[in-house]
């Protein structure tokens, strides 16, 4: 008994590794079609006692049935998860017993067994690896750090979904002025994280539009991410224009006051003159002079003659003759000051015809007159 259970136990095992050994592998992307094959020996034989039944083992512990044809019928719907999606694919009672599965998912993937059973025969197919690649989701691209003159950045790239292992690749596709370029050898790109490309030194060469690629034996999807560097201003540079801009003010103002008080004080030299001819004008004095006949008291000619100091400086001016309309007129004349007469000048009397104001001389002024 023991040697039978030995014996059987060896048996099974060298089935298991056989079936390991001989299995076949399918890859196939997600949302494709596949046809899994299987051909059987009994398809001469009498088909009521077919039976055929096909296994799935994935990542559960234990093998489910996904489809098996018995006692005449065909139960295509045993998985929920297979559900519609999956039929015989050509005619199993003649020796075809493949199957095809319709927009397969993830969850597609396993280990699938093909048996078939005729009258207590059985025919064991090798088993088929199914494997349903997953494209790269679109990439999401992003920047780490300040995109300043001379900083560092890091350029980052992910796909949420996909089979692994996922590769990455960061292109600089163009430049500033959108011509076709390369990625530069010191840009750095750590093997352990491909997703990640390192840009140091900021400078107008590294500018313009990076790609990246995520890529898998499915497919591959890219994301861009487009590089502007902002140039920082060299603080000395600010504080110099800072600086200029305030002496350029000062010298300005400077100017504009210089201007200010040569204007100012030339119009104060222009209006010194009138002040002085206005304000501080000397008095004047008025000498008149009437020669008329004897007798008669007509006037036959004059002269006036005024002295005015302006200045500190006395100037006379000119006696005008007077005209015949003139002549028979008075002449007034308002003494200021203290008037000479000579000898043959007008008499008191006929001064105060004439409208003159006597004035009082003093003795001492008139004994120097007499002299």
């Amino acid at each position: 008994m023991t040697l039978s259970s030995l014996t059987l136990a060896l048996m099974v095992g060298s089935a298991h590794f056989w079936t390991v050994i001989s299995q076949s592998k399918i890859k196939k992307v997600e949302e494709q079609d596949v046809i899994l094959p299987c051909q059987h020996r009994f398809g001469h034989l009498v088909t009521k006692n077919l039976d055929i039944e096909w296994l799935l083992q994935n990542s559960e512990p234990n093998q489910k049935v996904v489809i098996t044809y018995t006692s005449g019928s065909v139960y295509e719907n045993v998985s929920a998860m297979q559900r519609g999606r999956i039929s015989f694919a050509a005619d199993y009672l003649m020796g075809d017993a493949s199957i095809k599965i319709s927009s397969l998912l993830a969850t597609d993937s396993g280990l699938y067994t093909c048996k078939v059973k005729n009258a207590g025969e059985y025919d064991w197919k090798p088993a088929i690896n199914l494997v349903v690649l997953v494209k790269p989701s679109k990439p999401k691209c992003w920047i780490q750090g300040k995109l300043l003159q001379g900083n560092d950045i890091k350029l980052q790239c992910r796909s949420e979904k996909g089979t692994e292992p996922i590769h990455y690749k960061w292109e600089h596709l163009l430049d500033v002025d959108g011509h076709q370029t390369k990625l530069q050898s010191h840009s750095h790109i750590d093997s352990r994280t491909p997703e990640m490309l390192l840009l140091r030194n900021l400078s107008h060469t590294k500018a313009g539009v990076y790609q990246c690629s995520a890529m898998n034996e499915a497919g591959q999807e890219t994301c861009f991410v487009n590089i502007t560097i902002m140039y920082a201003k060299d603080p000395g540079i600010i504080a110099g224009a800072i600086i200029g801009v305030i002496l350029g003010l000062l010298i300005f103002l400077v100017v504009w006051f210089t201007l200010y008080r040569k204007a100012k004080h030339k119009h104060e030299e222009e209006e010194q003159p009138n002040e002085i001819r206005e304000d501080a004008e000397a008095p004047k004095a008025k000498l008149c002079s009437t020669h008329s006949s004897v007798g008669t008291g007509s006037t036959q000619s004059g002269s006036c003659s005024v002295k005015s100091i302006r200045s500190g400086t006395p100037y006379s001016q000119q006696p005008r003759t007077l005209s015949a309309k003139e002549d028979k007129m008075p002449i007034p004349c308002t003494l200021t000051e203290e008037v000479k007469v000579n000898k043959n000048g007008p008499t008191q009397a006929h001064m105060k015809r004439m409208g003159a104001v006597p004035v009082m001389i003093p003795a001492q002024t008139r004994a120097f007159q007499t002299v």
